[in-house]
Order: C-alpha cells, then structure tokens, then sequence
C-alpha cells in the first residue's frame, strides 16, 4: 500500500512522455513556433512522437485545419512534410501534427514568409489636360511598409498646393490629382517606400500631359450613317420603275 502513490506517479509520468509530439525543422523555430522565411525557399517539418512506442503511432498533418494527404510509409513513426516554393498564401499558415489516436496530443508551428513589393520598372504616363490623373505604387510586404514618400522633379510632393490627395490601403499607395495642369503637374514622379528588412525600394513615373481632345460618340454616328444608307436604298428600290421608265 506504501509504494501504491509512487507507482501511480511513475505511470502518469510514462503516459505523459509517451503522449507527446514535437515538430523539427532545419530552419530556426522561435520559442512561440514560428518560422520565419522567405518566398521561393522551401521549408521542411519533421513531425516525432515521444515515448517507448514511437514507431508505432500513426500521426496526421494539417494545413489551416485541413488534412495534408500523405502517403502510406510517412505516416508511422516519423512524418514529414515540405513547403515548396513558399508562396504568398503561405504567410501565416499554421501546420499541426498530432496522434492519430489521439488529436489533443499535438504540435504546430506557424509560418512567418517575408517579402517586398514587386515594384515595376519606370512607367510612361500620358494624361489629358483638365482630366483626373492616378499614380499607384505597390506597397505589398511583409513586414508591412513603415514610410512612404511621393516625390515631383525630386522635391516633396506639395498635396495642398498641387491639389493631390494622397491615399493608402496597405497594398497600394494612390496619388490622385482630379484637374490636371500642366505647370503643376507634368514631370518625374517617385514613389519611394522604406520596408524594415528590406530597406528601400522605389518606383519611377513620367508623366507627360497632353492637351484635350474632342471626343466624338462614334458608335451612334456609325448607326446614323448605316440608317441613312439604308433608307436611300430602299426609296431608290421602291421607285425603280418609274425611274426606269424615265430612262427609256
């Protein structure tokens, strides 16, 4: 009887190294499991149970709470899964391995994927006197943007002064002006974002303002002339001969 509460302890203790998993992974895993990486590489996550009767116990993988297919010899003992490219729709994606057996015993981790804007090369833009002009620069990132800088003809843009209204979304950085002017409007623009990784990136636009051109509704005149010539047909068809009989 004397020995009964140190054999109950030492049963909780087996049962509690034995229901356990822990996921592995050749990138650094933080204290909270997080991987932090970058898109185009891959990851690779080693799913182990712990205990006497690891190579027994089937394990499941899941992606945002959905199972990840395996096959049949990855599912014993040692499971594995690869991330490969990382893409986008992988930031934030949470991967959890548990026992077949039993879904509570389980592990995850949750993917951290830094990237920059895809910003394009200089771009031509040609805008009307009077009409409304729009410059969007992606600003896209992970970590989000942390400065954002629109410059004219290498000076600060002056939004009350130039009548621009600046606007951003977290993905797309506008510089909207509504009446274009040449004096105030026509040069080089630059989009210039600072990202805490990866430092300075920026996106160069020419805009080039050309004067006002009359705009004519060509599908209701092409329908009128059809119209007419339809009409002039039909009147000469009708009055054919009459029109014959004057010949002769």
């Amino acid at each position: 009887m004397m020995f009964r509460p140190s054999l109950l302890l030492l049963l909780l203790y087996c049962a509690t190294r034995t229901l356990c998993v822990q996921i592995q992974s050749e990138q650094d895993v933080s204290t909270d499991g997080v991987i932090t990486t970058e898109l185009e590489k891959t990851v690779s996550l080693l799913c182990t149970p712990d205990g006497d009767s690891e190579a027994e116990e089937e394990l499941v993988w899941l992606r945002n709470g959905a199972v990840v297919r395996l096959n049949e010899e990855n599912r014993k003992g040692r499971s594995s899964v690869c991330i490969s490219p990382i893409i986008h729709e992988d930031n934030e994606a949470v991967f959890t391995c548990h026992l077949s057996r039993n879904a509570t015993v389980s592990a995850s981790v949750t993917l951290n994927v830094t990237y920059h804007p895809q910003l394009s090369e200089a771009e031509q833009v040609e805008v009307e006197i009077e009409s409304m002009l729009v410059l969007s620069c992606d600003i896209w990132a992970n970590p989000q943007v942390s400065s954002i800088l629109w410059t004219l003809n290498g000076s600060a843009v002056d939004l009350s002064a130039s009548g621009f209204t600046m606007s951003s979304d977290g993905f797309t950085s506008q510089l909207t002006a509504n009446t274009v002017e040449r004096s105030l409007h026509e040069g080089t623009y630059e989009c210039t974002a600072h990202f805490p990784l990866h430092g300075t990136i920026s996106k160069v636009f020419q805009v080039t303002v050309t004067e006002k051109t009359m705009k004519f509704p060509l599908f209701p005149i092409i329908a009128g002339v059809v119209v007419v010539c339809l009409t002039a047909i039909l009147a000469v068809v009708s009055r054919w001969k009459k029109i014959a009989k004057c010949c002769k």
